[in-house]
């Protein structure tokens, strides 16, 4: 999910860089469950009344990207699970060259929204409410009236459950009757506690697996649904930083108990993580198998593109931990934790030609140059 999240980010941005002469620029976005029908039929309508403006050049222009929209469609027999998502026109690149863009792909998650615009640029809002957190957080609101129960993920929540409770007051009666009063309150306070506890148990976890359905659960006694996901932002934020600390912390025990089951790109044989997947590579079994790197290096998208290929996950880190910190700026940004142990010796030699079963040789990467990505 995270390296679908970066590649969105990664398009998002040259989407907003981009800009065309006119209303030249169309932005598609059809929702699932829509008709890729309905939308054929809406840009022959849009076709006639574009033929209609008087700028030529501007009518030709958004002509050319219904005509662009409409080729990619017939690609579609219907839409995807997730939606489709369409970018299109004629954009003007730095040297101010006019150039046929066009990009059409289902995200990685559903995406809800119903969109044309014809434009000089591209509109991204839609894919930017993407990128939110798919952390699901459970919130039981409690107090002396009843129980709330209800979920939070991105910037959607909503209303699982909620009940009301009517509990006995104190009284300040004395003798006999202050002592029934008082455990009768106190057995009905145990019983809407007990009940609270089952309708959670239920709620938050998957009945099959028995497993939690949350990411985490969030007990307030606030008064509000929404006052108790304001006070608890700073809990919910920090989610990703507990999963990096976590797979950090994994990495680190390697290096500090000196298992050799880990590499890293300043290693002591001066060696790096993709000569070692290189390798692996050649070998027909990869070693690897969590590849961490830093979330702004050069080589991400190279790492993003390829890391399937070696059959290893891949995860990115920041430096906003201090774990995080210290990966970036001492270990180089990229480590791999690793399935057995590594004999670095073989790795010894820089540059090193090896030769394969024909005879042919293969000469192994060094190292990337940073401004090639």
């Amino acid at each position: 999910m995270h390296i679908e999240i970066w590649k969105l980010k990664k398009l998002i941005k040259s989407l907003e860089a981009a800009r065309g002469i006119g209303t030249s620029m169309i932005t598609l976005i059809i929702p699932p469950r829509d008709q890729i029908s309905r939308v054929t039929k809406m840009l022959v309508d849009e076709y006639g009344t574009a033929s209609h403006i008087k700028s030529r050049v501007n009518r030709q222009s958004v002509l050319a990207a219904i005509t662009y929209a409409q080729q990619r469609l017939q690609l579609y027999n219907k839409v995807p699970r997730n939606g489709l998502v369409l970018y299109t026109g004629t954009v003007v690149n730095e040297e101010g060259r006019e150039k046929k863009f066009t990009t059409a792909f289902e995200p990685f998650r559903p995406i809800n929204s119903s969109l044309y615009l014809c434009d000089n640029k591209f509109h991204t809002e839609a894919l930017s409410e993407l990128l939110e957190t798919d952390d699901r957080f459970g919130f039981i609101v409690i107090d002396g009236k009843g129980t709330f129960f209800g979920t939070m993920c991105g910037n959607s929540h909503g209303v699982l459950h909620k009940f009301t409770v009517d509990l006995p007051k104190k009284h300040g009666r004395g003798g006999q009757l202050a002592l029934r009063f008082d455990r009768l309150r106190v057995e009905k306070g145990h019983n809407y506690l007990r009940k609270t506890s089952e309708l959670a148990t239920q709620l938050y976890t998957n009945p099959s697996t028995n497993q939690p359905n949350v990411t985490g659960l969030i007990l307030a006694g606030e008064d509000g649904f929404n006052e108790a996901i304001k006070l608890s932002s700073h809990i919910t934020a920090a989610v990703k930083f507990v999963k990096e600390k976590c797979l950090l912390d994994k990495y680190f025990k390697e290096i500090n108990q000196d298992t050799g089951k880990y590499v890293m790109k300043n290693s002591l044989t001066g060696e790096t993580v993709i000569k070692h997947l290189n390798k692996e590579e050649e070998r027909d079994a990869t070693n690897i198998k969590e590849l961490d790197v830093k979330e702004k290096m050069p080589l991400i998208e190279w790492f993003a593109d390829e890391y399937k290929r070696f059959g290893c996950a891949l995860e990115f880190v920041t430096n906003k931990s201090q774990e995080g910190y210290k990966f970036c700026k001492d270990l180089g940004g990229i480590g791999g934790i690793l399935r057995y142990k590594l004999d670095m010796s073989a790795f010894d030699s820089e540059d090193a030609e090896v030769s394969d079963d024909d005879g042919s040789e293969v000469r192994e990467v060094s190292d990337y140059d940073d401004d090639s990505g």
